[in-house]
């Protein structure tokens, strides 16, 4: 029986603020905030679908946790280390992913809260990431609120939205915003023509210009229709 291979999105996601395309602004905000030490416990990712939120979340974790900087963070994460692989592969016991959309109610908060409370098992920081975090109840806010106002020194959280209005006001006042932009199109179809030659795929100019237009600053979007063209193409 084949077995699945990762998604291009999956295989090509930044691993660090080098890679990073269109967001050229919160890089810059983030590396000087680890670099002087000023990093914030809680931080909103606001943007459309594919622009990055997740993949930026990962990075910072990846630059707090890093082990080739034993006593500090780095913002050049080595990738290589047991911290920074688990991070890539999604096991890390010290980043906890949760989409909101499905893990929305107060007793899924209160899990939460009660986790915060523990020290992180191997690395400096517990990164929580909660993505489409516009999709927590009332209820599960008011639970939440009372964490961020009072986060353990070794706890970090990053909500990500596409909605940010939905997001109550009381919890915005208490995170560093980043507004994430639609990747330009000249950005989109470079970074479409480095992920079709790193594959090794036959792809015509006029498609990649095509399929760069059609992704409307979503890169996500744009390797996964150039990952089903592929399939439906055979690679040419």
């Amino acid at each position: 029986m084949p077995t699945a291979s990762a998604s291009l999105y999956r295989r090509h996601r930044p691993r660090t603020f080098a890679d990073v395309v269109g967001q050229e602004h919160v890089v810059r905000t983030l590396r000087n905030a680890i670099e002087q030490g000023r990093v914030h416990h809680a931080y909103l990712f606001v943007g459309s679908r594919g622009t990055g939120k997740t993949s930026m979340a990962k990075i910072l974790a990846a630059c707090l946790n890093c082990e080739s900087a034993p006593t500090h963070p780095t913002t050049e994460p080595c990738g290589v280390c047991p911290s920074c692989r688990s991070i890539a592969a999604a096991t890390s016991l010290d980043v906890i992913e949760m989409d909101a959309a499905s893990n929305n109610s107060v007793d899924d908060i209160r899990e939460l809260r009660e986790s915060v409370a523990y020290a992180p098992v191997s690395g400096r920081s517990k990164v929580y990431i909660l993505d489409e975090a516009h999709m927590l109840s009332p209820q599960a806010w008011n639970a939440f609120l009372k964490t961020l106002e009072e986060p353990p020194p070794h706890a970090i959280f990053v909500l990500a939205t596409t909605e940010a209005h939905k997001v109550p006001a009381t919890i915005v006042s208490r995170c560093q915003r980043f507004d994430f932009r639609r990747i330009p199109y000249q950005q989109t179809h470079a970074m479409l023509a480095r992920v079709a030659a790193a594959e090794g795929m036959q792809i015509e100019p006029a498609v990649l210009e095509r399929l760069a237009l059609v992704a409307r600053g979503g890169l996500r979007d744009a390797l996964s229709l150039l990952d089903q063209l592929s399939s439906f193409a055979g690679g040419r």
